[in-house]
């Protein structure tokens, strides 16, 4: 399973933005534990790191285009991060 999120969230404003930023922030905080832990393990995995590092700017670029998303677009991604940080939760 790949880390990092989907790109596409251009257009995002309303209601569904707050819900979108929280999924978002969620999924930016587990990033930032996966790599706390892993810069401290006794050998790092240095490729991991990238992975983590570059996932979590993908999302946070994400965050930022939230600011010209419309409702739909918002829920969707909310939906998206929820169910990426379910699954990178369970595996």
């Amino acid at each position: 399973m790949s880390i990092t999120p989907d790109p596409d969230f251009s257009g995002l404003e309303g209601g569904e933005e707050q819900a979108a930023e929280e999924a978002i922030q969620e999924l930016v905080n587990w990033y930032n534990t996966q790599l706390l832990a892993e810069r401290r393990a006794p050998v790092p995995d240095e490729e991991r790191i990238e992975e983590l590092k570059a996932a979590r700017e993908a999302a946070l670029a994400d965050a930022v285009q939230l600011a010209t998303a419309d409702p739909e677009e918002a829920g969707r991604v909310a939906a998206v991060y929820a169910a990426r940080l379910k699954a990178l939760k369970e595996s």
